[in-house]
């Protein structure tokens, strides 16, 4: 079954996008974070996605309060991360109230010490952001906030995690990421491919409703929205019936 998930940025405690992860390009909207998170779950929302664009880039919580305040009010099961450097982090995010932690930079740079994570807390209580970019024939591991080329890619490291038990993945195409132009369905194919035991969320470039049924269609757990609801080419509720009838066809 594919959930429609919200997602809030933040930077400097606002609620922010980037264009293709790119710091210098970003647009600040006038919702208040928490104000927000209540509106996703007043139209059906039950799990919130948040990242620390400020942690993502430092490797310090800059915006942890704003998180703990949205996950203390009860309303919506929160996974959160960005800036999440070592265990600490971790046990600082699941002390704040995030039911998962999404790890990115280390997942990609040191996946012996995660999959040590997983092993202490769960695999439900942590998602590997593998987010990714397609240069030179294979799809490369951006880190630190998509600042940083690492050498890893994409293919050798699903399979890794799989087999070393996880069991949440989110993957963004950062070239489509903030974009608004579809998200790469082929990149989840080929996800589902590599490991098909895996939830994979899919987020990046999400404009319609139409995008929204077909990744559905493609079987990923998840879909993030993020500029889409901001700035209201649709409304939560018609993705969740979309997604739905979508999973019903399947």
């Amino acid at each position: 079954m594919t959930l429609p998930i919200p997602a809030i940025d933040l930077r400097d405690g606002k609620v922010v996008r980037l264009f293709q992860g790119d710091y210098a390009q970003q647009t600040t909207f006038a919702f208040e974070p928490e104000a927000l998170a209540a509106r996703y779950a007043d139209e059906g929302a039950t799990w919130l996605h948040v990242v620390d664009l400020d942690g993502a880039r430092t490797g310090r919580f800059e915006n942890l309060a704003t998180i703990a305040g949205i996950a203390s009010a009860g309303r919506l099961r929160v996974q959160a991360g960005g800036g999440i450097r070592d265990e600490d982090g971790v046990r600082r995010l699941l002390a704040a109230g995030a039911q998962r932690v999404v790890v990115g930079s280390m997942a990609i740079r040191a996946p012996e010490t995660v999959a040590g994570w997983i092993d202490r807390y769960g695999a439900e209580r942590i998602v590997l952001a593998l987010d990714t970019r397609f240069r030179d024939g294979a799809w490369t591991l951006p880190s630190a906030g998509w600042t940083a080329d690492e050498t890893r890619t994409l293919d050798e490291l699903v399979p890794w995690y799989e087999a070393a038990g996880a069991r949440h993945i989110l993957c963004t195409d950062i070239d489509r990421d903030g974009t608004m132009t579809g998200p790469n369905v082929a990149l989840y194919r080929h996800l589902a491919a590599l490991a098909p035991s895996l939830d994979v969320q899919a987020s990046g470039g999400v404009r319609s409703l139409d995008d929204v049924a077909g990744l559905a269609l493609q079987g990923v757990a998840g879909v993030i929205l993020g500029r889409a609801l901001l700035e209201g080419a649709f409304v939560l509720p018609d993705a969740f019936a979309v997604a739905q009838k979508a999973n019903a066809s399947c």
